[in-house]
């Protein structure tokens, strides 16, 4: 009769082995989103202008975009984007909604513009005054920084690329579309 004395030991090993694989990241993969540790959501209503994202499909030909948020009393966020249609100068506006999936620090929100489709919306910096507003997603596909002015002063904008850079953003995706005549 053999003895497995000697399986139970590697087994383990190998189990260890497999768990602690799992949890590693790949060599290439971004660092982890780090959100700010906490939003006071009353504050942070109001409306935002955007300064400059990551362009995607939905804002394509958008100048001047702002976002317009509105606390309901259920506790979620009533969003409205706006922003002029490059081509034709025309208002586009969206609808939607987003919530706090982060009860306690309220800086990891889902967004919605038609159900069921929903997205991360992350708030990764914040000015100490709530002046500006940088919000991402996880997977570095959205980023959009925000602040309360239309325009940005040169050197706060310089310290929000450097901290995003740090975060793992490509910042040569961003780009700045204001309305005509706005730095």
């Amino acid at each position: 009769m053999r003895s497995f004395g000697f399986v139970i030991p590697v087994a383990a090993l190998v189990m260890l082995l497999f768990l602690s694989v799992g949890n590693c990241r790949a060599a290439g993969d971004p660092p982890q989103l780090i959100t700010v540790p906490h939003v006071d959501l009353t504050r942070y209503m109001g409306t935002w202008h955007e300064i400059a994202r990551i362009e995607h499909f939905f804002q394509k030909g958008c100048l001047g975009s702002s976002a317009t948020y509105t606390l309901l009393p259920n506790g979620e966020v009533e969003v409205i984007n706006r922003c002029v249609n490059e081509a034709d100068g025309a208002l586009r506006e969206a609808k939607g909604r987003a919530w706090s999936v982060d009860p306690v620090g309220n800086a990891r929100l889902k967004v919605s513009f038609f159900w069921p489709f929903r997205t991360d919306y992350w708030i990764i910096d914040l000015g100490g005054e709530y002046e500006y507003a940088v919000v991402g997603a996880p997977n570095r596909d959205y980023l959009w920084v925000l602040a309360r002015q239309p325009v940005m002063e040169a050197s706060v904008y310089s310290g929000i690329v450097q901290r995003i850079a740090r975060q793992g953003f490509d910042t040569g995706r961003l780009i700045r579309k204001p309305l005509p005549g706005k730095p």
